[in-house]
């Protein structure tokens, strides 16, 4: 069936990619997402999950996320997706609002979403994410305040909220709907920003929000510029081979079938990373904490000149700020993130 002949996939991709690199560290997070892996059936999670503890080591404390879409949600499923090790589900409603639903093409309602919610509750999951977006077709920032309400009301564990953005490749994209005024997007935000931090939900991360103990480890990884290896249709992986000059990126291919099909053949694409300070400071300004200049040199390999003269720039502009050994974007600088990382492309 298709489900076993994806996961043995999975497994054959794994013991590739480990014979290319090296991993020495037990594995702190493993990550299921992409298309809706909760549609996969609890047996199929459970193989995977053995096969990949029987290839590398899982801490003993590992965070194990899966993807869901409120439309898939089964109490026994879910119960048994938590008896088997997942110990954290994020969902993705995206709106509270039948309407914006319909606009963004989900195929759930706002009743299912709440529904899946008290699901995961009930089986369980203490754990669990929402993720939400601002910023939508034809709609006042009143309504993602009414989105964020549902949400803290819920009492989630973690919610990303973030701005539709319209990307290549897709519907919006091509038929632009009619979006809100800058100003009025950036209202919206500070409006849910304040509640969401009333409700006790600390904002990490530039679209991350969390109560405390409950931030996104496999996120901060990506944020910290961490390594990690990406296994499966449209996966990236991230790995230093050697510092400064061995950091790659993988890529293996988007379609499921061609991906199946040439599994082994040539893959992954590897390519070497050729800014690191870029890629470094894209990731580490992101989070609320952002970086040392020791957590740079680990990262990168490099002295914090190459951060030169970009960093001077954004400090004295009042973007970034220095204090406690610590850079990091100044309230100011989180919201022209990009004006920030143009002083570091060369």
């Amino acid at each position: 069936m298709p489900e076993t002949r994806y996961i043995d996939a999975l497994l054959q991709d794994l013991s590739l990619d480990l014979l290319r690199f090296v991993v020495q560290q037990p594995i702190e997070t493993i990550f299921i997402g992409g298309g809706t892996p909760s549609l996969f059936s609890p047996e199929a999670i459970d193989r995977l999950l053995c096969g990949i503890k029987q290839q590398v080591r899982l801490a003993d404390n590992a965070e194990i996320t899966l993807e869901a879409n409120p439309g898939t949600f089964e109490s026994g499923k879910f119960a048994e997706f938590r008896a088997i090790g997942i110990n954290r589900i994020s969902i993705g409603v995206q709106s509270f609002n039948d309407t914006q639903l319909r606009k963004l093409g989900r195929v759930h309602s706002s009743a299912e979403a709440i529904q899946a919610v008290e699901i995961a509750q009930r089986v369980g999951f203490s754990n669990f994410n929402l993720d939400l977006m601002f910023g939508l077709p034809e709609i006042s920032e009143y309504s993602s305040l009414s989105d964020i309400r549902t949400a803290i009301d819920l009492n989630p564990s973690h919610i990303s909220f973030y701005q539709l953005t319209l990307e290549p490749n897709t519907y919006f994209h091509k038929f632009p709907p009619q979006l809100p005024g800058e100003e009025s997007i950036f209202a919206g935000q500070m409006q849910c920003q304040t509640l969401l931090k009333n409700a006790g939900y600390w904002q990490y991360e530039i679209s991350a929000y969390s109560k405390t103990g409950a931030q996104c480890r496999h996120n901060r990884n990506y944020w910290q510029f961490g390594d990690y290896l990406g296994i499966g249709a449209g996966a990236h992986g991230k790995i230093s081979v050697e510092l400064p000059f061995g950091v790659y990126r993988s890529v293996k291919p988007k379609s499921p079938e061609l991906y199946m099909q040439t599994l082994g053949e040539g893959m992954p694409v590897l390519c070497e990373t050729d800014n690191l300070p870029l890629e470094f400071a894209m990731n580490h300004f992101r989070l609320k904490e952002g970086f040392t200049e020791a957590s740079y040199r680990a990262g990168t390999g490099l002295n914090l000149d190459s951060l030169q003269p970009g960093l001077e720039q954004s400090i004295a502009q009042g973007l970034v700020d220095f204090t406690e050994d610590h850079y990091r974007c100044t309230e100011h600088g989180w919201n022209f993130l990009d004006t920030i990382l143009e002083k570091f492309l060369h």
